[in-house]
């Protein structure tokens, strides 16, 4: 389990007295993720689930609280920090920063359909829009500036050919970069994983329970954001390549709630590479340099090596142009 950091019952009862939650059922330890530890916390007055933060600081976590805080607010379905007596929504607990939300209805679906990836890039969509005017600024700390400063760390356990694909895509990701201001941005996901977004009702009518783990997200083009998703919701997994009525329901309905624009067609290709490069690049670090853990199993790196050698095939679904005219 992805347990960094231990959390006993009595710790979580003591937490508790800071919070207008009521008192302790059960704590659970969640294992998935790699960057922090979770558990299920349940009270006499409801479901929430605790985060110990193990990477971020506290003085980075305001962005990320506030801004799952400000999202709820205005109707986005994603976890909502709870409020303590002392009308902060940060804590701390055995040395680590930590957070109380609420936990979502649903759960994970590991191979969804056109309805799912409907719900989902309407739902990113809306999320995009309600947190335009939110005023904590910070970046996606896993962009550019990131990725350069990982290639020459994992470059070493590479073979030559993966070596030569990653220095090519990495100067031409540079290089592309340059664009990016000119492109719609501002708070976003950036880690919309399937395994990130929670369904309910039935697989035939599944409703959208919530997006969940913003704790990687950051001020950043919202393509991105939508190429992170894409890259997974709609590929097949041998390959990395795309299945199309996939990738078309998830697009059509983004661009039915935010149409996209120009430039983030003209962008599109690049972003998508640019999209599965992070996730490479992310996975070898964590498979040859992993942080100690009391079990930590790493995803595989691999896995993202063939959906980035999918894109470099031009194997990109067209952005849909909402009427047709732009």
């Amino acid at each position: 389990m992805a347990v960094f950091t231990p959390v006993s019952d009595d710790d979580a009862r003591a937490l508790l007295t800071r919070y207008p939650l009521g008192t302790l059922k059960s704590l659970r330890g969640i294992s998935a993720g790699i960057e922090n530890t979770n558990y299920f916390l349940d009270t006499d007055r409801g479901e929430y689930v605790l985060t110990l933060f193990e990477v971020l600081t506290r003085e980075q976590l305001p962005f990320y609280i506030e801004l799952m805080h400000h999202l709820a607010q205005r109707g986005i379905p994603v976890p909502e920090p709870q409020t303590r007596d002392d009308g902060t929504r940060l804590a701390e607990l055995n040395g680590k920063p930590c957070a109380i939300v609420t936990r979502l209805p649903g759960a994970y679906v590991p191979d969804p359909g056109t309805a799912h990836c409907a719900l989902a890039g309407a739902t990113l969509a809306r999320a995009h829009l309600a947190g335009s005017d939110f005023a904590i600024r910070q970046p996606n700390l896993r962009s550019l500036d990131w990725w350069l400063q990982t290639v020459p760390k994992v470059m070493p356990f590479l073979e030559p050919a993966q070596a030569e694909l990653l220095a090519a895509e990495i100067a031409a990701q540079t290089e592309a970069a340059k664009a990016w201001p000119s492109l719609p941005s501002g708070p976003a996901h950036c880690d919309l994983f399937r395994d990130n977004v929670l369904f309910a009702g039935t697989r035939e009518q599944p409703t959208m329970g919530g997006f969940i783990d913003f704790y990687f997200a950051g001020c950043d083009t919202w393509l991105f954001d939508v190429a992170v998703s894409l890259n997974d919701w709609c590929v097949l997994r041998e390959t990395g390549e795309f299945i199309p009525e996939l990738a078309q329901a998830w697009l059509s309905a983004y661009a039915a709630v935010r149409p996209f624009t120009d430039a983030e067609i003209r962008a599109w290709p690049m972003m998508l590479r640019g999209a599965a490069l992070r996730f490479w690049l992310s996975r070898l670090y964590d498979f040859y340099l992993p942080r100690p853990a009391q079990t930590l199993k790493p995803h595989d790196p691999t896995h993202f090596e063939r959906v980035l050698r999918a894109r470099h095939q031009g194997d990109a679904p067209a952005l849909p142009q909402i009427g047709g005219v732009r």
